[in-house]
C-alpha cells in the first residue's frame, strides 16, 4: 500500500523534513525525547494541513534504550528490540554512501503518516543493515546517539548524503530542505555538489559551487542554546572517514576553521534560519553572531496530547477543535464542574498507572505536581527539594510528587540526580508522598501532562529552547508552574494562566543563576497562593484551567506553528 501510495507522492514537489530522531508512536522507538516527539507532532500537523511533505530519519533498530531503575535510583539501559516489518514498508530502493572509502549501501523503510484529513506524509527511514555491508557498517543505523564521535559522523554522512540521494532516488523533486539541528547538515555538501558548475577562464577549469542556489533551497532550526548540542568533528577524523568530498579549504570556509561545526555548516548554507521560540531566537543571535535568526515558537500536535477525557468535553462543546485550535477560545461556554470532573478522571487514570506499575497508593483529593523531562542537570529536577524543611513544612498532607525521566548513558551526573531524587524520596516518606516512573515513553507522557494538577519546570536561564510538555499539560487543562524560559515567557501571565518561578527573563548568555532565589520564590508561591487556592477556592482554580486552554493551548499548537514555516520558511 505505502508503495502505491508513494507513487501518488512524488507527482507534486515536497518539503524534505530531516531530523535524527522522530517519534511517531510508543512502539516505534526511534525518539530519545522533545526534538523526536517534536518532529513526530510537525509531521503530525504537516498530514493535517495536508502540506507537501516528506520527512528523513535514522531507522535506530536498537532504539535508544529501556530504561531500568533499582530501588536506589541506579539506572541501566537495555537495547529496544523491535521490528519494522510490522510498522513500514521496505522499499526495494537502494543508494550508496562512501564512508572510509568504502561503498555502504543504505535502504529506506517508508512509514506514512496518514490525517482523517486525508492528508499524507511519508517518512523515509534510513537503514544501513543490508546484505553486503561489513558488519561495522550494518550497525550504523542501531543506536541513536549512541557510539563515539566515529560513530556519530557516519550516522550524520548516512542522515544528510544518504537521505538526499534518497529521496532522489525514489523520484522526489525538493523544494525546501529543512534541517533541524546540524544532524543532517550534511545534506548541504550533497547539494553543493549536485549545483556546481565547471566555468573556463584562460588558465583551467574550475569547479565553482553554487552557494547561493544551495541557500535558496534551504532551512535551518537550531533547537539548543546549549553548547553541548552542537555536534563538532575534527577534521582528521572528517577526512578518514568523509574522504574529501569537497576541497577541504571550502569545507573549513563554510563549515569552520578549526573543527566541522555542523551548526555552522548548516547556518552558512540556509537562506532562513530560526530558533524556536522568541527568547529563543534572541539568544540564539547572541550565541551565533552575524546571522540573520528569526523565531517560530513550537507547539504540540493538538489531538495527539490531549487525553481521552478531553477529547469527550471538547467533541461535545468545540466540535471541530483537533483541525482548528483556535476554537480553544471559545472554552468559556464549558461549564467549571465537567472541567473539573473531565480532569478528575484524568488525575485517576494517572494514580490508577502509578499503583500498578510502582505499587503507591496516592490521593486523587492531594495537590499532584508532575515533573518529567531528560534527567539531566540544568534542568534542576531537584531545585524544589533546596530546603527540605522547609518543604516538609509545607507539605504533609498537601503535596504528592510525580517525576520521570531518563538520563543519557553517558550523562554521569543526570543519573546521580535520579539517584539524589530516590533518597529524597526515601527521606520524605510519611510526610509527602512522591514517585519516579521509570522508562519515560510518551504514553507515560500522556499520562503525566493530563493527570497532574501542576506541570513544574525549573530549568536554569536561558537553557530552555522552547519546551513543549508543558503546553501539553495546557492542552488538558494543567497549569504550568515554570521558570521564565523558553515558550513559558510567552505562554505565561500570573495568576491567569499558571506562574512564574524568579526574576524576569533579562540574560542572552549561558550565566549561572542563584538557585536560593528561585527555590524562595517556588516556596512562597507554593504556600501562599497555589496551595491555599487548590484547596479554598476551587472556581478560581477552574478559571485558570480555563485560561491555560483558551490562551495557551490555544496559540502553543502544531497547526499554527506548521503555517509560520510555510509563510515564513517555505515559500520564501
Amino acid at each position: 500500500m505505502n508503495i502505491v501510495c508513494l507513487e501518488e507522492l512524488i507527482k507534486e514537489p515536497k518539503i524534505a523534513y530531516y531530523s535524527m530522531e522522530i517519534g511517531i508512536q510508543n512502539d516505534i522507538p526511534t525518539y530519545s525525547g522533545g526534538l523526536g516527539v517534536l518532529a513526530g507532532d510537525t509531521i503530525r500537523a504537516g498530514a493535517d494541513l495536508k502540506l507537501p511533505m516528506v520527512a528523513v530519519t535514522l531507522l535506530t533498530k536498537k532504539g535508544y534504550f529501556i530504561q531500568e531503575l533499582d530501588e536506589r535510583g541506579r539506572q541501566t539501559e537495555h537495547p529496544v528490540s523491535w521490528d519494522p516489518e510490522k510498522y513500514m514498508d521496505l522499499l526495494p530502493h537502494k543508494v550508496s554512501v562512501r564512508i572510509e572509502g568504502r561503498d555502504v549501501l543504505v535502504q529506506a523503510w517508508q512509514y506514512n503518516v496518514e490525517s482523517l484529513t486525508r492528508g499524507c506524509v511519508p517518512i523515509f527511514f534510513l537503514d544501513t543493515d543490508v546484505d553486503g555491508n561489513a558488519p561495522e557498517d550494518r550497525e550504523i543505523t542501531h543506536y541513536l546517539y549512541g557510539g563515539d564521535l566515529a560513530y556519530r559522523l557516519k550516522q550524520e554522512i548516512i542522515l544528510g548524503i544518504g537521505g538526499v540521494r534518497m529521496l532522489h532516488q525514489l523520484g522526489f523533486e525538493i523544494k525546501k530542505y529543512h534541517m533541524n539541528e546540524g544532524h543532517s547538515s550534511l545534506l548541504t555538501i550533497e547539494l553543493l555538489n549536485r549545483f556546481k558548475r565547471p566555468i573556463e577562464d584562460v588558465w583551467d577549469e574550475k569547479l565553482v559551487w553554487d552557494v547561493e542556489k544551495v541557500k535558496d533551497l534551504c532551512v535551518f532550526t537550531t533547537h539548543t542554546p546549549v553548547d553541548a548540542g552542537h555536534d563538532r568533528f575534527p577534521y582528521d577524523l572528517v577526512t578518514k572517514i568523509l574522504c574529501e568530498p569537497i576541497p577541504l579549504n571550502v569545507l573549513k570556509e563554510i563549515g569552520g576553521r578549526d573543527d566541522l561545526n555542523m551548526t555552522r555548516l548548516g547556518l552558512n548554507l540556509s537562506e532562513f534560519i530560526n530558533g524556536v521560540a522568541k527568547k529563543h531566537g534572541e539568544v540564539s543571535r547572541s550565541m551565533f553572531p552575524g546571522y540573520e535568526i528569526s523565531a517560530i515558537t513550537n507547539g504540540v500536535h493538538t489531538f495527539t496530547w490531549t487525553c481521552d477525557s478531553f477529547k469527550r468535553l471538547y467533541d461535545k462543546y468545540l466540535p471541530g477543535w483537533a483541525n482548528e485550535p483556535e476554537l480553544f477560545v471559545r472554552i468559556g461556554r464549558v461549564p467549571d464542574e465537567e472541567i473539573w470532573d473531565t480532569h478528575m478522571e484524568a488525575k485517576k487514570a494517572l494514580l490508577d498507572y502509578v499503583r500498578r506499575t510502582t505499587g503507591v497508593e496516592m490521593n486523587p483529593d492531594i495537590l499532584t505536581i508532575g515533573f518529567a523531562r531528560r534527567a539531566t542537570a540544568y534542568k534542576r529536577a531537584d531545585l524544589i527539594f533546596s530546603d527540605l524543611d522547609r518543604l516538609e513544612s509545607i507539605g504533609p498532607g498537601k503535596l504528592q510528587i510525580i517525576y520521570a525521566g531518563k538520563a543519557h548513558p553517558k550523562d554521569e551526573l543526570g543519573k546521580k540526580l535520579i539517584e539524589k531524587l530516590f533518597s529524597i524520596k526515601d527521606r520524605l516518606k510519611g510526610k509527602i508522598t512522591m514517585v519516579y516512573l521509570k522508562n519515560y515513553d510518551m504514553d507515560v507522557a500522556l499520562k503525566m501532562v493530563s493527570g497532574v494538577d501542576i506541570w513544574l519546570n525549573t530549568p536554569l536561564r536561558p537553557r530552555e529552547a522552547s519546551g513543549t510538555s508543558g503546553m501539553k499539560a495546557a492542552h488538558n487543562g494543567v497549569m504550568n508552574f515554570s521558570v521564565l524560559d523558553g515558550w513559558w515567557i510567552e505562554g505565561h501571565i500570573e495568576g491567569f494562566t499558571g506562574w512564574s518561578i524568579g526574576p524576569s527573563p533579562t540574560e542572552t548568555t549561558l550565566t549561572d543563576n542563584l538557585d536560593t532565589r528561585d527555590a524562595d520564590d517556588l516556596y512562597n508561591k507554593l504556600e501562599t497562593i497555589i496551595i491555599p487556592m487548590y484547596y479554598s477556592a476551587r472556581h478560581t482554580w477552574v478559571r485558570m484551567m480555563q485560561n491555560a486552554i483558551g490562551k495557551n493551548a490555544y496559540y502553543f499548537n502544531c497547526h499554527r506553528m506548521m503555517r509560520r514555516y510555510v509563510t515564513d520558511a517555505y515559500i520564501r
